[in-house]
């Protein structure tokens, strides 16, 4: 089976040991896309301007390796706060054509990688 990384020169690079993504098998593994952008910046407090970068950092990183959010599968998304899930969909859902949604879970998680994470999201693809 043929696997490539998938780096994207538009997306901060990762610390931790994980790659922004990984095509295999004619899909696209998206690590969960955090809020950085640029050298480590984070919009602290700004829930819509975290998630409109974590939505270009997976639209980075897809078009990196060939694929992008219209062929999107499936999502799995991390709020530190289920409070803003209307906010969260709504904005969410302006990335997409309607009708053409992901499958997606959406859960509450206390903690994420950066204390002023307020999301993440990770994303399967057709490559």
């Amino acid at each position: 089976m043929d696997r490539q990384v998938i780096t994207s020169p538009k997306v901060t690079w990762m610390r931790s040991g994980v790659s922004h993504a990984v095509k295999a098998g004619g899909m696209v593994y998206v690590t969960g896309a955090t809020p950085f952008h640029g050298d480590r910046q984070i919009a602290k407090g700004d829930f819509a301007a975290q998630l409109h970068q974590v939505m270009r950092n997976i639209q980075a990183i897809l078009e990196e390796a060939g694929s992008s959010l219209d062929r999107a599968v499936k999502m799995n998304v991390a709020l530190t706060d289920m409070g803003r899930y209307a906010e969260f969909d709504a904005i969410f859902k302006t990335y997409f054509e309607p009708g053409n949604y992901p499958a997606r879970q959406t859960t509450e998680s206390a903690r994420l990688a950066h204390p002023d994470f307020l999301l993440s999201i990770d994303c399967i693809a057709v490559a």
